[in-house]
């Protein structure tokens, strides 16, 4: 008997390719496009309109059913909500990783249930195994492209039956496929940026929703080197934006060390950025994938942020859903608010938020 996968579409390339090999794998597909945001851009029209636009197209091709369905009330109350509390904290958080555990793989999969689905699939470059009812969630094959440190929240019933179908093909394959069959996505760059906010100003965006509250930038001898314009517009390690140019002749640039909520300071460093460096930190509400480990203490790979190579470490348990991770090698700018992912030679093993370094 047919089996019906319903497909998260964003009208992008990757997606697309996703739904044209599930119907060549003999499944019946369904498209479903969610709108988990409502705000036109900066020039007043509405990105969503684009994208799924490109949805109806690329379906109508492959003869495909889609639907739309709007999870901008679920997305504000369980995932901008928090973006908001986290930036007001002075940490720098990742909504891409919330609005995976939180919308993607939970009211999408309902709403899929509805329609009568076998499987949900989305365009993630990973892979899945579903073995005696244990889901792991595996690397995919293009490594630059591998987007399992976005799911690293997910529980074992979010990843029972779904399909990952792009894991074993590389960007550049999943381009030529989309051009050799002619669907329309198939030069649409891929998109940037936080997942709601896309490309627009992100200073501009965060001050229409938090106050924006002036104060000193200091080196971290303590002298005043210039003005903030928000300690939330600021990031670890940041070097752009920052406006200190030419204090100190050329030779090395500032960069953000350290916020200071309590005083409404942010301290910089010039040249040197060894104060940048730490070895260790804690990760709390670790979620890990598929059960935790038996015992306490073990090595394995990490990654910080996404754009990082898999760094060796040493990994203790200190409670349920707490760890500490000690690296092989000092870690640059490791950010509270950000994710710490463990890896193994194959798997993802889940991830915790940073709140600690040192």
């Amino acid at each position: 008997m047919e089996k019906t996968v319903v497909l998260g579409m964003s009208g992008g390339v990757d997606s697309s390719v996703a739904a044209l090999l599930l119907k060549e794998q003999g499944y019946r597909v369904i498209g479903l496009f969610m709108q988990n945001w409502e705000e036109s851009d900066d020039n007043g029209a509405c990105t969503a309109e684009e994208d799924f636009s490109d949805v109806r197209r690329v379906s109508g091709l492959l003869g495909i059913p889609y639907y739309t369905v709007n999870f901008s009330k679920e997305y504000m109350e369980r995932v901008f909500s928090y973006f908001l509390a986290e930036y007001k904290a002075g940490r720098t958080p990742n909504p891409d990783v919330l609005c995976n555990r939180e919308i993607k793989f939970g009211p999408f999969k309902e709403y899929a249930k509805k329609l009568g689905a076998d499987y949900i699939a989305t365009g993630h470059y990973c892979g899945i195994s579903h073995e005696n009812d244990v889901h792991r969630l595996l690397k995919a094959k293009d490594k630059n492209k591998d987007q399992t440190y976005f799911l690293n929240q997910l529980s074992q019933e979010q990843l029972d039956g779904v399909l990952f179908p792009l894991a074993d093909l590389d960007k550049s394959e999943v381009r030529a496929i989309a051009e050799q069959h002619g669907l329309a996505t198939a030069g649409k760059k891929d998109s940037t940026g936080i997942c709601f906010i896309g490309e627009r100003n992100f200073r501009r965006f965060l001050q229409t929703y938090l106050p924006a509250m002036p104060g000193e930038i200091r080196s971290l001898e303590g002298e005043r080197v210039g003005e903030h314009s928000g300690l939330m517009y600021y990031t670890l390690g940041q070097r752009r934006g920052l406006n200190l140019g030419g204090r100190r002749g050329e030779d090395g640039r500032w960069f953000v060390v350290k916020k200071d909520l309590k005083h409404n300071v942010l301290y910089v460093s010039h040249g040197d950025e060894a104060p940048l460096y730490t070895n260790a930190c804690v990760a709390e509400e670790f979620n890990f994938i598929p059960d935790p480990p038996q015992q306490d203490e073990w090595i394995c790979n990490a990654k910080f942020r996404y754009r990082q190579s898999e760094q060796r470490v040493r990994v203790r348990r200190t409670g349920e859903r707490t760890v500490e991770i000690v690296f092989d090698e000092p870690q640059r700018a490791v950010t509270e608010g950000q994710y710490a992912v463990l890896y193994d030679d194959v798997q993802c093993l889940g991830g915790g938020v940073i709140t600690r370094s040192w």
